[in-house]
């Protein structure tokens, strides 16, 4: 039964604080520590306590050459194999843990990378719960539990050194800047179909289909991409768009068309919208919701393990959603975006598989409400006047 180790895996020394009656009984401060080895295994979405034997071993079995069961226990001890395998840190040739296994390999992920995307995901997480919990422990004081906040810029010379440069004139760009806020509160009003195809068309639609070799077609679209190679698809959570019926749908970008996938009724959807943002209230009742997903393969097959890949994705999708911020309040409509968001549950809804395919980020775009109940930062008060 040959074996190798898994190919992408962190290990972490750790530090674990616990409460210590004896120490405390004895004069300490009764606090105690622990230190363990954590291995994150990336695409099991889990992070795993070894033991230092199996961490020994961890460093030694190649992830890339396939060893006998018997020679690896030789070396380490049966014990060690066998949990190594239970865990998914080692994979059996042709097991499922295997072929799951070369999903990421093939995939062409930097470990560090992959250990972050993966280790970030959430499942099931509540904002609103953790603010509540928040505000019950610290009272709401966010400065007296974290401290001094660093200053709002850095300054590099002195204010008599500084070159002041002159001041761009008025242009309907920056006006339309200077309106860009992000909405909390939203309308319960529906969608214009024309309004909600208009900011589709420019985030995200392609301008133009380039053959650029054999095999090779690269998108021209409104915004840039690392090696013109757009992996970012959207997938939309539709709950109040003029003529289009509530459900989850995938965008086409060549076709500028929605591909339905799922069709939901009006409390399905905005449960549903409530797992996506986190449960956070003010981003619940937009009307249409982007799920900005990376095609992890679509990047990597050209910067395979690639320090920077990762990094170029996150950047696709701020490119994205500041457009979608622009020709959202070009038309008169409010938009947002979060990265509070529970990834598990959108991979499961749009049936993604995460070692293909996951979820950066939610946004949202709608009408904005004539009435503010919740914050929006608006120091300009390009929408909301000032107060008094």
């Amino acid at each position: 039964m040959p074996l190798r180790r898994a190919a992408h895996v962190m290990l972490e020394p750790r530090e674990r604080i616990e409460f210590d009656l004896g120490d405390l009984v004895a004069g300490g401060d009764g606090l105690g520590s622990q230190l363990e080895w954590i291995a994150i295994l990336p695409h099991a979405a889990r992070e795993i306590p070894v033991t230092a034997d199996d961490a020994v071993a961890l460093g030694a079995i190649s992830p890339s050459r396939w060893t006998p069961r018997d020679a690896l226990e030789s070396a380490h001890s049966p014990h060690v194999i066998e949990a190594l395998l239970g865990h998914g840190l080692l994979v059996e040739k042709g097991s499922h843990a295997d072929r799951r296994d070369g999903v990421v390999r093939e995939a062409g992920w930097r470990t560090a990378s992959a250990g972050l995307h993966y280790g970030s995901r959430w499942h099931g997480v509540d904002t609103a719960e953790v603010q509540r919990n928040f505000n019950e422990l610290h009272g709401g004081d966010l400065m007296r539990q974290l401290g001094p906040a660093p200053p709002h810029v850095r300054e590099r010379a002195d204010v008599r050194d500084r070159i002041a440069l002159s001041r761009a004139p008025s242009s309907p760009l920056e006006a339309l800047l200077d309106a860009r806020v992000t909405c909390r509160n939203f309308d319960a009003a529906p969608l214009r179909e024309a309004d909600f195809a208009a900011v589709l068309q420019r985030a995200f639609s392609a301008r133009a289909v380039d053959d650029y070799a054999p095999g090779l077609k690269l998108l021209k679209k409104g915004v840039p991409s690392a090696g013109g190679l757009h992996p970012i698809e959207a997938y939309l959570l539709v709950q109040r768009v003029e003529g289009v019926a509530p459900g989850l749908y995938h965008y086409h970008p060549v076709d500028h068309a929605l591909e339905p996938m799922r069709a939901l009724g009006a409390d399905e959807a905005r449960a549903l919208a409530t797992s996506f943002v986190g449960a956070q209230p003010y981003f619940i009742d937009a009307p249409a919701l982007v799920m900005p997903t990376a095609r992890f393969g679509r990047n990597f097959w050209k910067y395979r393990n690639h320090p920077k890949a990762y990094r170029a994705l996150v950047l696709d999708v701020g490119h994205l959603s500041q457009t979608i911020y622009l020709a959202a309040t070009e038309l008169g409509l409010a938009a947002f975006i979060t990265a509070a968001i529970n990834e598990i549950d959108i991979e499961e809804a749009f049936g993604l598989d995460p070692l293909e395919e996951g979820p950066l980020a939610v946004c949202g775009f709608g009408l904005r409400a004539a009435r503010r109940t919740a914050f929006e930062f608006d120091p300009l008060h390009a929408v909301w006047p000032a107060a008094g």
